[in-house]
């Protein structure tokens, strides 16, 4: 027997009932903390008679579907002997009573009358009275408001929210039937599977149907973007699967999905997909004349945004930027919010990783409470260790509050002493920040944990921000000290997840600063993941597989590895090691004139286009002017460390097919060039990867090599060195991208030779030339550009 879906009461309310603005939400996470606290001590003043927490449920169909709706009432008083009813709802926030907006009343008062109409089916009474009690954290203020509902009022509300709500569950549901019908009848929508790729579309399929956790290496070519939508969407006949994640770090990558998800619309499938875009580039500007906070787009936002949703779905598919620009503009609301909406109604979710992992940004309406039937695609994992440490990790440094006292000094008011005592507590704080540090004290140190008692005055002086900021939005310093507390706001979010996988960082010059540097996200990783019930996790590089499933699923022992191998013919690519050259810090000048000799060789042996990767600017920099010196008439150009989306551009530009003179490019290991770029056929024919791309030493790197050294005794392989082979591997990844690419990959230092890191070579780089002097490496590119070129 299939289990009801539950559905929250106060998500039923907001769903439903929401109308108005849409707002910022600058409330703190020390609010929402401080409201639980709240409850519980104005539950504690109601009386004897009053019974808290009342859990409440009513089961019914809707849309012929099983639901069981449920929720908390913060408190009800049951007369014994008139049996008189009365339902407390609580709530807490900053604005006084009166100043609260008519969308805010409508659901506190909508979400205690559905309680109410509950109780009155239960107890079967005529009446029940309404109490909304509102506690105004600014000023400890306690307001009640009472209202009398006749239980056939209450009945006629609660069933007017039902009916609304399942409008739109028959909308999806509709579709569903749709979708899933046409899933079990899709066909592949190519004409053939590429080498291996049938067989990790089931392992997949299988992965999905077990609700296990997988790690996939597919190199370049294996097709991993439709070899892993197409076995999920095909799980959607078997109803295994409500909704896809195709989550990733570049933009590059999200559009091959959605070229992936057209193809498979081609061939019959039935999908509502979206792509959500970050807010920063989506967002319209707001027309001049509009007051500080409003916008034309947001101003009434929640009574329009429905009939936009029906008209989207209504008549489009495909719901990517274009698309969601264009009905925003038409209904005139926010695009990035209306994206938000819209993937409620969506099949396949396509957006960053952040939007599952990020502690700060996830996708609340689907990760706060998870339903079942969640599928999480995670293209380019190999990203996610570093993204995620990032992500968990927070700064907080003292010059824009000392900026902000600057602005404010000499003012006389009573707004500006306010302020002056909102900042009291972070300054004193950061004034006994040296009194935390061991002897003796030094400029940069890192101890375990901050002090409870130090980091108890950024939560008041955060608590004092916003309460100073709800009453002056006019004031010219806002805009800083709101900018000051969502960065205190954040940083305080990052601390209640302090653990033993934490370091802090404190630095006293050139300003006082604190790091919360995560160093092992993997918990918090695995715990996102089980927030769907499968994930599959893939990337063209993901050697070795153990690091990644311990960094990234805290090697969870339900997580599958799996290595694809790659389709093309091995012998289109011509891997080759000079183990005769040392590129380490201290050998780099004795070594310039052999690379320089190197990239010579490599050049001279066919014309074309080449790039070369190098750990640092300042090494690319030092290898460019010299390698100009010695060809002062070849087309050379090199990656900025400025460079823009416009430059970036430029420079693939330059990469064009049938070249007629050569072209070497010099880019740097981990950056833009380096990965998710396809340079197919002769618009890329080398590449030459210069040093085995170890992270630059620093205190960060430092600390993670001594944290993974007590962990597991590889502290400097996972703190340096599997990161670094990571770029060097999507470097080599350039070369060869199709079936009819050719060309060699230069690994230029002799350590590439050692067995250190031939054993984390993969099959497809078994293959390989080892030469002791330039005249190897000349006869080595000679005789593989002699060779004809296979087909596969």
């Amino acid at each position: 027997m299939t289990k009801p879906q539950r559905l929250g009461i106060r998500e039923l309310i907001e769903f439903t009932l929401k109308s108005g603005d849409l707002i910022s939400d600058a409330s703190s996470n020390h609010t929402a903390l401080e409201g639980a606290r709240i409850h519980r001590r104005l539950q504690k003043k109601a009386g004897p008679d009053y019974q808290k927490e009342i859990y409440l449920c009513y089961e019914t169909k809707l849309d012929d579907q099983d639901f069981k709706i449920e929720g908390r009432a913060d408190g009800v008083i049951i007369d014994p002997d008139t049996h008189e009813i009365l339902v407390d709802e609580i709530k807490t926030s900053e604005p006084d009573f009166a100043d609260l907006t008519k969308d805010a009343l409508t659901r506190y008062w909508g979400q205690a009358k559905f309680y109410a109409w509950l109780l009155a089916e239960r107890e079967s009474v005529d009446q029940v009275t309404v109490q909304l009690t509102y506690f105004q954290t600014t000023t400890e203020l306690v307001t009640q408001k009472q209202e009398v509902h006749t239980h056939e009022d209450l009945t006629t509300f609660a069933q007017g929210v039902l009916k609304e709500y399942e409008y739109w569950l028959h909308l999806r549901s509709q579709w569903q039937l749709q979708r899933n019908a046409a899933a079990k009848k899709l066909a592949f929508p190519y004409s053939d599977f590429r080498a291996g790729q049938r067989q990790f579309s089931a392992i997949v399929y299988k992965t999905i149907a077990a609700q296990k956790i997988l790690l996939t290496e597919a190199p370049t070519g294996t097709g991993k973007t439709i070899a892993t939508l197409f076995p999920a969407i095909k799980a959607f006949a078997e109803q295994d699967v409500q909704r896809i994640f195709y989550l990733t770090a570049k933009t590059s990558t999200r559009t091959v999905a959605e070229s992936a998800l057209t193809d498979l619309a081609n061939e019959g499938a039935r999908l509502k997909r979206v792509t959500i875009t970050a807010k920063d580039k989506i967002a319209f500007p707001v027309p001049e004349g509009y007051p500080a906070g409003h916008s034309p787009y947001t101003d009434g936002y929640y009574d329009r945004n429905k009939d936009a949703l029906k008209d989207l779905f209504a008549h489009e598919d495909q719901w990517d930027r274009t698309t969601i620009e264009t009905y925003a503009k038409k209904w005139t609301i926010d695009p990035f919010e209306f994206s938000l909406d819209a993937s409620l109604f969506a099949d396949v979710i396509i957006g960053d990783y952040n939007y599952l992992f990020d502690p700060q940004v996830y996708l609340q309406r689907f990760f706060a409470n998870p339903k079942p039937g969640n599928v999480f695609l995670i293209d380019e994992a190999h990203n996610l260790v570093s993204r995620s440490r990032a992500m968990y990790s927070a700064d907080l440094v003292e010059t824009p509050m000392k900026q902000i006292e600057r602005d404010i000094r000499g003012q006389k008011s009573q707004v500006v002493a306010d302020l002056h005592k909102a900042l009291k507590p972070i300054e004193n704080s950061f004034k006994i920040l040296p009194d935390m540090l061991p002897e003796p004290v030094q400029e940069t140190s890192v101890i375990d944990e901050p002090d409870e008692d130090f980091i108890a005055g950024f939560y008041l002086g955060l608590e004092a921000l916003g309460t100073w900021m709800a009453k002056n939005e006019e004031h010219p310093v806002y805009e800083k000290v709101r900018d000051y507390f969502f960065t205190l706001n954040s940083f305080l979010k990052i601390y209640e997840l302090y653990g033993d996988n934490y370091r802090t960082i404190i630095r006293l010059a050139p300003t006082a600063s604190l790091t919360l540097q995560c160093l092992d996200p993997s918990q918090f990783l695995q715990d996102c993941l089980h927030k769907g019930d499968a994930a599959v996790l893939f990337s063209a590089t993901l050697t070795p597989l153990d690091y990644y499933r311990e960094t990234l699923t805290a090697a969870d022992e339900n997580a599958l590895v799996y290595r694809m191998t790659s389709p093309f013919p091995p012998q289109n690519q011509c891997l080759i090691i000079t183990n005769y050259i040392q590129t380490t810090y201290a050998q780099r000048t004795a070594n310039l004139p052999r690379i320089l000799q190197a990239l010579q060789s490599l050049v001279d042996a066919k014309k074309g286009n080449y790039l070369v990767f190098l750990p640092s600017y300042s090494y690319l920099t030092e290898i460019v002017d010299a390698f100009i010196q010695k060809n002062p008439t070849l087309q050379i150009i090199r990656q900025e460390s400025s460079d823009t989306e416009a430059t970036r551009q430029d420079f693939l530009d330059h990469f064009q097919t049938n070249p007629q003179e050569t072209l070497v490019g010099f880019a740097v290991l981990g950056g833009a060039f380096a990965e998710g770029i396809d340079l197919r056929r002769d618009r890329l024919i080398g590449v030459a990867i210069i040093s085995v791309g170890l992270p630059g030493l620093s205190l960060e790197h430092d600390l993670l090599r001594d944290y993974y050294q007590l962990k597991n005794h590889q502290g400097f392989a996972y703190a340096y060195q599997l990161p670094g082979f990571n770029n060097v591997m999507q470097a080599g990844g350039r070369v060869i991208r199709g079936n009819e690419d050719r060309g060699v990959i230069l690994l230029i230092d002799q350590r590439f030779a050692s067995a250190r890191y031939q054993r984390l070579f993969p099959p497809h780089w078994q293959q390989q030339h080892q030469v002791k002097n330039v005249d190897q490496l000349k006869e080595a590119l000679l005789g593989f550009w002699e060779r004809p070129k296979e087909k596969s």
